[in-house]
């Protein structure tokens, strides 16, 4: 059995198999997960005051709008700074789908405020100060505090994450010491920031105090500018002051140099390997006459009749010294007296056959070879 060292198609196809398998089960799982992918209009979006699916906080806004507070339902910091007053409480409650321009025309606008679930990298620029903790797990908690918004609701569902508040701010609600609702007032402008705003949708207002905290903190003013940010109101990458590689998360980068890196160690691992010369069974058993009679034809060709008379003079040498007890790099002239003296042959005429000048022709040729067949035969026969 030979085996090959080169690549061929048929090792390749095998050695692709394995990658072309997976990568078709990452197209597969990334089209199945896009098909499955929850409808925001069909599963309702999380704190919308639009929505009554669970997720919604349509409920509040009903209660809101009992209270005589006008919700105004907005998906654009352009929308929400055309109505907002020294009357106004604005609630935002993904901050992660502002760009960072529009993040700051936010924060200069007036009015209350009521951060959800912020960003921690948008916290500088809405709150400054304030900074994320930790994690923390939701549940009802007790206020903890002296905020009267806190106080007067009692124990709320709350959790999400954890704030460091500055000196000058109130913490509520605390998960392992660290608050989960924050407040600051300044200037006579208020802003809440709050891990997690599960308390205020459809299916938790009516436990516990989460209505009262809800209205006490979005119902403090008559207008309320509830902002649902869309992604379209992100800038395009370059023109907001965010590059498109600042909207590339970290972690992206180095995953795909470990890929790069598991790439080319597969490639050297399944590349092509050099190992040691393996002799392979000819395809076809070719009969020694047939290689000679094809050789010769080559000769005749090509007209080299000098060569073909080497190769004729070389083999016969060969299997003379053999039968004189000669080495094959014997002296030509101690070979040519050998052989003369075991035939009885002139010297001069031994030698003229053996070393003579090359043939003009084919018949010079076949003369030649007749001669050394009657020399190898004499030798044989002596």
């Amino acid at each position: 059995m030979s085996t090959p060292t080169s690549p061929t198609i048929r090792g390749i196809a095998r050695a692709l198999r394995l990658p072309l398998a997976l990568l078709l089960l990452m197209v597969v799982a990334a089209t199945v997960a896009t098909l499955i992918q929850p409808d925001e209009r069909r599963q309702g979006r999380h704190l919308d005051p639009a929505d009554t699916s669970a997720q919604g906080a349509k409920a509040l806004a009903v209660l809101l709008a009992e209270r005589g507070v006008t919700v105004h339902r907005v998906e654009r910091v352009a929308e929400a700074a055309e109505l907002a007053t020294d009357d106004t409480t604005i609630v935002v409650t993904s901050s992660v789908r502002v760009g960072l321009e529009q993040l700051t025309t936010l924060a200069e606008l007036p009015g209350d405020r009521v951060i959800v679930d912020p960003f921690p990298q948008d916290l500088p620029t809405l709150v400054p100060g304030v900074t994320v903790e930790s994690g923390a797990r939701p549940t009802s908690r007790l206020p903890g505090c002296s905020l009267p918004a806190a106080t007067a609701a009692g124990t709320v569902f709350t959790g999400g994450v954890t704030f460091s508040a500055p000196e000058h701010g109130e913490g509520c609600y605390h998960a392992d010491g660290e608050p989960t609702l924050v407040s600051i007032a300044e200037e006579g402008v208020r802003t809440v920031v709050l891990g997690d705003g599960e308390f205020m949708t459809n299916r938790r207002l009516a436990e516990d105090g989460n209505a009262a905290l809800a209205l006490n903190l979005l119902g403090a003013r008559p207008n309320l500018i509830w902002l649902m940010p869309s992604p379209l109101d992100r800038p395009p990458p370059g023109e907001g002051g965010e590059s498109f590689e600042d909207l590339i998360p970290a972690g992206v980068l180095w995953a795909t140099l470990q890929l790069v890196i598991a790439v080319v160690f597969v490639a050297l691992w399944r590349g092509r390997r050099l190992g040691p010369v393996v002799s392979e069974a000819l395809p076809v058993v070719v009969r020694a006459a047939e290689t000679v009679e094809g050789r010769g034809r080559l000769y005749r060709s090509r007209h080299a009749h000098d060569r073909a008379a080497a190769a004729l003079r070389a083999g016969a040498l060969g299997r003379i010294t053999g039968r004189l007890g000669l080495n094959h790099d014997a002296d030509p002239d101690a070979i040519t007296q050998a052989i003369a003296v075991r035939t009885g042959r002139d010297p001069v005429q031994v030698a003229e056959v053996l070393h003579g000048p090359p043939p003009a022709g084919d018949a010079e040729l076949v003369v030649l070879a007749d001669q050394l067949d009657t020399v190898e035969r004499e030798v044989r026969g002596s």
